[in-house]
């Protein structure tokens, strides 16, 4: 789920974007009639969401109204992102059909498309004014994120399905052979790989980055903890279940939520649970944490809230 002044969005494996208040109530719900499978973004009161019949919505995030779409020509898996410089803006996202798409933001026009040599699953991060991007081309894009013109694009060799996360001239990445790269944007090279050769597991989720810390969960089971500079491993804790959900850093604590069914909260520095909760239905998507509650979508169609009332 995602959070913006006080409404709740969250979209579901049958087609149905909710936005609901902080107290549990409906607001507004508009079917999209195929299954959203990544969260929305929230800009300026606009929700933006993609669904797997390719659609691009923007709707109105306090009364629900679809102000515009924008069809692309085969499935939309991740989030879409948003990019603005002067007065010019640009929504992008990625689509099965190999396209990155730029979009404009207030006509739902589409304004350039890059092409890759494979799938699009995972959303944009940006950067000094690009796109950074992995897909199913085994390649890391830079794009120039308002005119749509490739900047640099540096093989990682394998599927990347997850999005990426930046950290000063760093982008780090995890790809489906259970790799995880960290790759300088300055002089476009690897600097450094982790992975668990034992299991080879795909990383689904994106990272989460503080200090010198960076965090990823890995369909092995385990959220692992890792040196940014070098890549070594600092803690790893073992959920039960494969991790699918990106890890989220709250103060000192980091949340993870396991498709066992479970919520972990672990200490940042060394790993130690503080606490655990069984919600007994997986969770793919990633929770949110606002005000000091935790939103998390469990695959029974329900969303939770924990926090004090």
């Amino acid at each position: 789920p995602v959070v913006c002044d006080g409404i709740v969005v969250v979209g579901t494996l049958d087609g149905l974007l909710y936005g609901i208040n902080t107290d549990g109530t409906l607001k507004w719900k508009i079917n999209t009639e195929y299954s959203i499978e990544a969260p929305a973004l929230i800009v300026d009161g606009v929700v933006y969401v993609g669904n797997l019949d390719g659609k691009l919505y923007a709707v109105d995030l306090k009364t629900g109204a679809i102000k515009w779409t924008y069809q692309t020509e085969n499935m939309i898996m991740g989030s879409p992102s948003f990019y603005s410089k002067g007065n010019k803006s640009v929504i992008l996202v990625g689509s099965y059909d190999y396209y990155l798409h730029g979009v404009d933001p207030a006509s739902g026009k589409g304004l350039w498309k890059y092409e890759t040599d494979n799938f699009i699953n995972g959303s944009c991060a940006l950067y000094s004014g690009m796109a950074v991007f992995g897909g199913c081309d085994g390649f890391i894009h830079m794009v120039d994120a308002i005119t749509g013109k490739v900047r640099a694009s540096m093989s990682i060799s394998t599927y990347v399905a997850s999005s990426a996360g930046i950290d000063s001239d760093h982008a780090f990445v995890g790809d489906y052979d259970g790799r995880f790269s960290a790759v300088d944007l300055l002089e476009q090279k690897v600097d450094w790989v982790f992975e668990n050769k034992e299991a080879n597991l795909p990383f689904i989720g994106s990272p989460a980055i503080y200090g010198s810390h960076v965090f990823i969960g890995n369909r092995d089971k385990f959220v692992y903890c890792l040196n940014k500079s070098s890549g070594k491993l600092v803690w790893k804790y073992n959920t039960g279940g494969r991790v699918d959900a990106s890890p989220v850093v709250i103060g000192k604590k980091l949340l993870v939520a396991s498709m066992r069914g479970d919520l972990f909260l672990l200490d940042r520095k060394n790993g130690k649970l503080g606490w655990t909760y069984e919600l007994g239905t997986a969770v793919h998507a990633n929770p949110a944490v606002v005000n000091n509650r935790i939103y998390v979508a469990g695959d029974d169609g329900r969303v939770y809230c924990f926090g004090k009332k």
